[in-house]
């Protein structure tokens, strides 16, 4: 057997690694098979703690949650901020813990135990604006743009932020310098970043290789890469926005079923050097826009079923698992999620998260796996899809109707021996079998 001999500067970066218990998994290998849980700290428990939320970790491991993605953590500026609370959006400094959530401490003792559990976890970044007194306002009022009167340039329809300057380079180097410290101290393994397209797409392209030059990471952007393609290349996942809109439409507006197939034609033509998340719901949009079920009613566990299975990676909110049907959460008040102790959703998303994380069918922007459409004698109402990698499968067939359906599969694609993921029913399939499905009912079968 031969001796693996290192060179001395490798060898040296992995003595750091270890000594500072810095996991040196690529996030190229696991961003495809993972999910990300969005967690509301304020808001998901009593106490609104990092210490209290810790008590949740086992609950979502089994439900087979891969990566937790933390609303800000930063301090909340207080001058002008919005509600009691404020805004965890409107930063009062960049590198500080809010002391409602707890401390340092607390928060990296959080991050080792779910290290060690086994899930990535990835923080807010809000590098677009900050609150009005955010310590920058103070020490460094350059960094900031200016109206013409020479006050700070508050951000486009929110009176709590003001917006930084991106032609400033010193600003550009503290703000990576303030990315680092988290990566440093506390071992994080990305970033979701907050209006990622508000920012001059030069600065994330300058910012990701020399934060990296601390570990690999996991970028998600807020930007439907549709509309900003040149994010892109910078980012390992954006959001579907336009899906998002697209799909609320169709259920509100009865729009046909091919409006949406041809928007999904559009994302895969992006092609699988970065992925698309898929999602119900956010904090915004439980906010401001409504609950999942206000949105989509019935057709909202089908559009899961979706996020779980298309090309990409499915994003939750905290709280899905209840599911929060009405409830939608303050955004500047203390207002908890109403946990009642039953997770009635908690086996459904089991199931398709453990199936995402472990078919490779399923994995998402991997160029072996390939999405087909599956005819049906019903292409009008019914969204069946393959996915396929080698002899793996997994087959979706969703209504995305009020009416339940009686059909035939008509392709050659979707034939043989596959087991309901949900039921572990067997079924044969051949071309011209039947299927039934309720309103907005679906199946998903592993071959």
């Amino acid at each position: 057997m031969k001796k693996l001999i290192l060179l001395p500067a490798i060898a040296a970066l992995l003595l750091s690694c270890k000594s500072k218990n810095i996991a040196m998994e690529q996030p190229q290998e696991w961003k495809h098979t993972t999910n990300i849980y969005e967690v509301n700290v304020r808001q998901y428990t009593p106490e609104g703690t990092f210490t209290a939320f810790e008590k949740e970790l086992p609950r979502l491991k089994k439900m087979g949650v891969k990566t937790l993605w933390f609303m800000p953590i930063t301090p909340i500026a207080q001058l002008n901020k919005k509600g009691s609370l404020g805004s965890p959006y409107a930063a009062y400094d960049y590198t500080s813990i809010n002391p409602e959530f707890g401390t340092l401490e607390t928060f990296k003792h959080l991050v080792d135990e779910a290290h060690r559990m086994g899930f990535k976890v990835i923080i807010d970044w809000v590098a677009n604006h900050t609150g009005w007194d955010h310590v920058w306002t103070k020490t460094h009022p350059d960094f900031y743009l200016k109206d013409p009167d020479g006050s700070f340039h508050k951000a486009s329809g929110m009176d709590d932020i003001i917006e930084l300057d991106y032609s400033n380079k010193a600003m550009r180097l503290a703000m990576i310098d303030a990315m680092k410290y988290w990566v440093k101290e506390t071992n994080i393994d990305g970033f979701r970043c907050d209006l990622a397209s508000w920012v001059e797409v030069d600065f994330w392209q300058q910012a990701r290789p020399e934060v990296e030059k601390l570990k690999p990471l996991f970028f998600l952007g807020e930007f439907d890469e549709l509309e900003n393609p040149e994010y892109g290349k910078v980012f390992d996942a954006s959001y579907s926005w336009k899906w998002m809109h697209l799909s609320q439409d169709f259920y509100q507006k009865h729009l046909p079923l091919s409006d949406l197939k041809n928007l999904l034609e559009q994302y895969s033509k992006i092609g699988d050097n970065s992925m698309r998340a898929w999602f119900t719901t956010n904090h915004d949009e439980n906010s401001w826009n409504g609950t999942e079920y206000e949105k989509y009613g019935d057709f909202a566990p089908a559009l899961a079923v979706f996020s779980a299975t298309w090309n990409g990676v499915p994003l939750l909110y905290s709280g899905q698992e209840l599911p929060m049907k009405t409830k939608r959460l303050e955004f500047f008040e203390k207002d908890p999620i109403p946990w009642t102790g039953q997770y009635d959703l908690d086996s459904f998303y089991k199931t398709l998260l453990t199936l995402k994380s472990e078919n490779p069918a399923l994995r998402g922007g991997d160029p072996a796996v390939t999405t087909y459409w599956i005819n049906t004698s019903e292409n009008d109402r019914i969204l069946a899809y393959l996915r396929k990698n080698g002899d793996r499968e997994v087959l979706v067939i969703i209504n995305t109707t009020k009416d339940a359906a009686n059909f035939k599969l008509d392709d050659d694609k979707a034939i043989g021996s596959y087991i309901n993921v949900f039921t572990g029913k067997k079924s044969e399939l051949i071309k011209g079998s039947d299927v039934h499905l309720d309103a907005f009912g679906y199946l998903v079968y592993e071959k």
